[in-house]
């Protein structure tokens, strides 16, 4: 059966280039909502017209208020998913086409969205829809959910938890192969002064972030852990309200928790106010578990290379959607290419990605 299902995403890898194309035309940076589009106009029109597309592809569909929506295949009480998002970064400079022309040269495309994340969540629709196309019965329902606020705050992932309950197994495509078995953690930080005391607050910015190593040792919280890595300290912002502040992610590993970091930071620095405004916990899975053993063994199956699962210092849905892992779009090597200028994607590597996940979704849902 695998060398069918790999055969037919040859047969419709045509399609499925201009389909990614015509969804990465359109532009779904986040703006002003309404009452009836919560992230923007563009965002709803990029869900609308995707999940339009999955309904010519005799899916059935769901639209939940325009925070989200999903095609689905089969019908089960429980249920396999692929999840990813059609919101996209602001634009910025340095653009040589237009970023939402979905410009293509030498076999590759360029637009924002085009990896990150509109072209793998619908190589993972068309995915689905070559199991469809060989009539494949399987154990569990698979879904190909569309979020619209990943980029933002996971609002949509929110909304749809209280609509629908969660998968038994599944996997985002929005970060890096081979598999993620393990996700860091992610707090956000806050360190606010006083407007009548800024010399001590640049100070502290000077010796603290300034001329200070990223792993967080001037707040002694550098810790370092097999899996994980070394804690990284970064995407600093200042601000100036009522009083200087700065704002600042620790990317830190399962061996240190959000309320240890706070203390740390809050004894190194005593003179200002110290919060933490948001947080989200390591993620990890066990290696030989059936899902990440599963998605290794796709990977290795279409691409010919190791597998051997890693760990992600980024942030994905699988901090929020119960049972997921992260897993492509992006190869070994593959680097600096979303939220960046010309953001790219191979049409190869595209056609490939659609293989992986359909594979993975064929061996997920046909259970163990």
């Amino acid at each position: 059966m695998d060398d069918s299902i790999l055969r037919e995403i040859e047969n419709i890898s045509k399609d499925m280039i201009e389909s990614i194309i015509e969804i990465v035309k359109i532009d779904s940076v986040k703006t002003d909502d309404s009452i009836d589009a919560p992230f923007g106009e563009g965002i709803k029109k990029s869900l609308e017209k995707t999940l339009l597309i999955a309904d010519s592809l005799g899916f059935e569909t769901k639209n939940i208020d325009n925070y989200i929506g999903y095609a689905r295949y089969g019908h089960s009480e429980d249920y396999v998913c692929a999840i990813g998002h059609l919101d996209v970064v602001q634009v910025g400079a340095g653009w040589k086409h237009p970023p939402f022309s979905g410009y293509t040269e030498d076999g590759v495309i360029y637009s924002r969205g085009i990896l990150d994340n509109k072209g793998p969540i619908l190589s993972c629709l068309f995915a689905l829809y070559a199991l469809k196309r060989l009539n494949i019965k399987l154990k569990h329902e698979v879904r190909i959910i569309f979020g619209c606020d990943e980029e933002s705050g996971f609002e949509d992932l929110r909304y749809y938890l209280t609509k629908e309950k969660p998968p038994i197994m599944g996997f985002t495509p929005d970060c890096k192969y081979p598999v993620v078995y393990a996700e860091r953690g992610r707090a956000v930080i806050e360190i606010e002064g006083r407007k009548d005391n800024i010399d001590d607050f640049f100070n502290f910015v000077n010796e603290f972030i300034l001329n200070a190593k990223s792993n967080g040792e001037r707040f002694n919280i550098d810790v370092t852990d097999k899996e994980f890595g070394t804690l990284e300290v970064r995407n600093y912002k200042l601000f100036y309200n009522e009083n200087p502040s700065i704002q600042f992610s620790v990317s830190y590993p399962a061996t240190i928790t959000k309320d240890e970091i706070v203390s740390k930071i809050k004894e190194s620095v005593q003179n200002f106010k110290v919060q933490c405004i948001k947080n989200f916990n390591p993620v990890k899975f066990e290696k030989e578990c059936f899902l990440v053993n599963t998605l290794k063994e796709t990977y290795e199956r279409v691409t010919g290379n190791d597998g051997t699962p890693v760990t992600t210092t980024g942030g994905t849905y699988a901090k929020l959607m119960p049972n997921i892992v992260p897993f492509g779009p992006s190869f070994p090597g593959q680097k600096g290419i979303g939220h960046q200028p010309n953001e790219w994607m191979n049409i190869d590597d595209i056609i490939t990605n659609a293989k992986i996940y359909a594979l993975s979704l064929y061996h997920l849902a046909k259970g163990e």
